[in-house]
């Protein structure tokens, strides 16, 4: 067999496929498809290990971690967000409503500072975290406030309730609408201005740890 029949009968090899390995929007660490999570910074350590930014498309994970052991873990600091924008009230379980104005303040916080709005938020629930609070310890028929350090996992919840309470409580009584208040409210907490309700109760609580120390 000549070597020009041996050439024809081996078939020409194809040639590679390229493929695509850009992102897809809203899968990994882009929140609503814009922001890109890996890049923001947790100033505070302690409380660093247990924010989690990772979504998956939209923040609804259906309550599937609800009755997991430290399920909260977890979820997303942007569905714990939402989900507490929807209390007992007008809100009350509205989550697209609450989605979409959250959303919407994101997108005026890049706006305004031309950051990414999730180191924004991080930064508020960093400012807004309590360090130490007070429980009652009881000696007899006497109760009396001790001074106990919080846990980080505590830390976080008290921020994002206190965060929320504070978003809804700008609407009340005013045109703001929510997303307004989120927006106001985030924007005072990033800095630390006692200002901001979530702050303002922080340092309330850490007034009051110290004085019972």
């Amino acid at each position: 067999m000549s070597d020009e029949e041996i050439d024809e009968q081996i078939p020409e090899e194809e040639p590679a496929v390229e493929v695509d390995i850009t992102p897809i929007a809203g899968i990994g660490t882009l929140v609503f498809g814009k922001w890109d999570a890996s890049e923001v910074t947790c100033e505070d350590p302690g409380i660093a290990p247990y924010i989690n930014l990772q979504t998956v498309g939209t923040p609804h994970s259906g309550g599937r971690h609800a009755n997991a052991w430290m399920g909260k873990s977890k979820l997303s600091v942007v569905e714990r967000f939402i989900n507490g924008l929807m209390r007992t009230g007008r809100n009350g379980g509205k989550k697209q409503y609450a989605a979409k104005a959250f959303e919407d303040a994101l997108d005026e916080i890049h706006d305004r500072t031309k950051e990414n709005p999730l180191q924004a938020l991080v930064d508020a629930i960093t400012h807004a975290a309590p360090m130490e609070e007070i429980t009652r310890i009881k000696f007899g028929a006497v109760s009396q406030p001790k001074a106990v350090d919080s846990a980080p996992s505590r830390r976080l919840d008290v921020a994002i309730r206190n965060l929320c309470k504070g978003s809804i409580a700008a609407t009340y009584k005013t045109t703001k609408t929510l997303k307004d208040g989120i927006f106001s409210e985030i924007m005072k907490a990033k800095d630390g201005d006692v200002a901001s309700f979530a702050v303002a109760k922080k340092e309330d609580v850490q007034r009051i740890a110290s004085s019972a120390r």
